[in-house]
């Protein structure tokens, strides 16, 4: 297992996003987008960046209003700023080739911004809403409740440290199977379990349908949510994959 280096980095829009780096030798380099009220600093993160450093760099880090990270959560929209941020330390640091693999909230912002921003190399989402506003699982109306309501917002920061911005969205930033369709010619990979209790498969399969190829839609067996239910087999599997695309 390699030293995590750690890194102080800054948003476009000025946010300060606490990180860390292990240092790989490939040429690659992936950045770990956690989900909704996460950390990267948390023990099943580690798990995951250290697999993921057997196959190149690893950048994790804490979106904005989670953990050590200053300013609020927008729940997937100014969040395509803080990879921005980390990609642009990958490439600082010398790495050719970016892999953005992204949880859940974090799947989402991956999409987003391949879409929206491009300059990554694959992208992999994991357990992705395809849309917003979903609330027909008990689990994601918990989550309406922690981002909508001030006692949640309350809750998630005490619970969880994680600050909630109290604006909304105004406007409504467009939904991840609305722009998925742009992020080719990457690669993307989709990854959902069939025992998902947040979104249904229905989710990665809108996703996977409003994209292009290059694109792969991986359904698991017995598979959770996100990061919790990661496998080290899945993450070898994952960085696997992306590891063997050819260069563009």
């Amino acid at each position: 297992m390699s030293f995590t280096e750690p890194l102080t980095l800054y948003t476009a829009d000025g946010v300060r996003i606490d990180a860390g780096h292990r240092r790989g030798e490939n040429g690659w380099c992936f950045i770990v987008a956690h989900g909704f009220t996460c950390s990267w600093r948390q023990p099943m993160l580690l798990r995951i960046a250290e697999g993921l450093n057997r196959h190149g760099g690893v950048i994790s880090f804490d979106f904005r209003g989670h953990g050590r990270s200053g300013g609020r959560s927008t729940v997937g929209d100014r969040e395509v700023l803080d990879i921005e941020a980390a990609v642009a330390a990958a490439r600082r640091r010398g790495y050719e080739r970016v892999a953005v693999a992204g949880f859940s909230m974090g799947a989402a912002v991956a999409v987003r911004h391949a879409a929206l921003h491009g300059g990554v190399d694959a992208v992999v989402s994991v357990s992705s809403p395809a849309r917003w506003y979903y609330r027909d699982t008990v689990p994601m109306r918990r989550v309406h409740w922690a981002i909508e309501r001030r006692a949640g917002r309350l809750a998630v920061r005490l619970a969880r440290r994680t600050r909630v911005s109290a604006k909304g969205w105004n406007p409504a930033p467009e939904a991840p199977y609305e722009v998925a369709g742009r992020i080719a010619p990457t690669p993307l990979l989709v990854v959902h379990g069939d025992a998902d209790q947040f979104f249904p498969l229905e989710h990665a399969r809108q996703l996977y349908e409003a994209a292009r190829d290059p694109r792969e839609l991986w359904i698991e067996p017995s598979f959770g949510h996100a990061e919790v239910a990661a496998t080290p087999d899945l993450i070898e599997r994952i960085g696997t994959w992306a590891t063997a695309r050819p260069r563009s």
